[in-house]
């Protein structure tokens, strides 16, 4: 792989091959529950980027392993940030009406159902994981590390800890070191995951690891600024959800504490950053230099 390939064709052939497995994989509720399958379906098919599984993809690519033996993780990743999506839009949290360009899961379904149907997709991410028939291939101290490192990271030292800091901040004085702990953990912390985790399915060795890490946790620290960013000044058309929201709900922001072009110069060096750790990979980390890239590039 060039890193002269067609980054627009590698995201589309993914995010069909990730959405052909969610597909499969998807438990079908049925009887007097068949409105939280819809719930779960909704949400999970309404558009996403993929992002983390193609992350958790091309990191088994770059340390030579099989992107395939790493599908079950990384559709496991989608289900974890869908449930983040559906109970982070709720009227308790960030009260968003549209999400993807359509109506959010609570708009759609009801509280209720939205706050069961989250559950439901962060549950079935773990029986995913402890598949073992669908990765036979792989030793079962690997899966059991990659199970306690995604749970770390979706949990109260993750991803939960960081929106619990964003809810806690909002409409007060934040210094830089509580936008950092929000971003590094609500976002950066299942970016940084996924990046390792396909790593550590693939074998890799500590040296490749380490470098991969470094590279995980800058992107997702920029992905996030750049969210900041597309917050205040994207096309609603194309982000598919609200633009000054953050302002108005009185979040803290990197444009809110270091304004819009000291963030971007942030997100920048961020993104030179991971490029710079994985620069001893050869070709098959293309596709993460690709997707550093893009990034900073990202309208959506």
């Amino acid at each position: 792989m060039s890193d002269k390939f067609d980054l627009k064709a590698y995201l589309e052939e993914r995010r069909g091959l990730v959405n052909r497995a969610l597909q499969a994989y998807m438990p079908q509720v049925r009887g007097p529950a068949f409105r939280l399958n819809r719930a779960m379906h909704y949400s999970l098919f309404a558009g996403g980027k993929r992002l983390r599984p193609i992350l958790c993809l091309a990191a088994a690519e770059a340390v030579g392993g099989d992107p395939g033996e790493a599908l079950p993780v990384a559709c496991a990743l989608e289900m974890i940030h869908t449930y983040s999506l559906i109970h982070d839009d709720l009227p308790a949290m960030d009260d968003d009406d549209c999400r993807r360009g359509i109506p959010t899961n609570h708009k759609v379904f009801g509280e209720d159902i939205a706050i069961l149907a989250g559950d439901a997709l962060l549950t079935e991410a773990f029986s995913l994981m402890s598949r073992r028939e669908l990765m036979e291939g792989i030793p079962p101290d690997r899966i059991l590390a990659v199970i306690s490192e995604v749970a770390v990271a979706a949990g109260c030292l993750g991803m939960i800890g960081g929106q619990v800091a964003d809810v806690r901040s909002e409409a007060t004085a934040v210094d830089a070191e509580t936008l950092y702990f929000i971003h590094t953990r609500k976002t950066g912390a299942m970016i940084l995951a996924s990046v390792r985790v396909g790593a550590l399915l693939s074998g890799a060795g500590q040296e490749n690891l380490d470098a991969l890490s470094t590279y995980g946790r800058n992107i997702g620290l920029a992905f996030q600024i750049v969210d900041d960013i597309l917050n205040v000044e994207g096309d609603r058309l194309i982000t598919g959800k609200s633009t000054g929201s953050d302002v108005s709900r009185g979040k803290v922001t990197f444009p809110s504490v270091f304004g819009l072009e000291e963030s971007r110069r942030r997100a920048g060096e961020l993104v030179e950053q991971s490029l710079s750790a994985i620069s001893g990979f050869d070709e098959s980390a293309s596709a993460l230099r690709m997707l550093a890239r893009h990034i900073m590039e990202r309208r959506s």
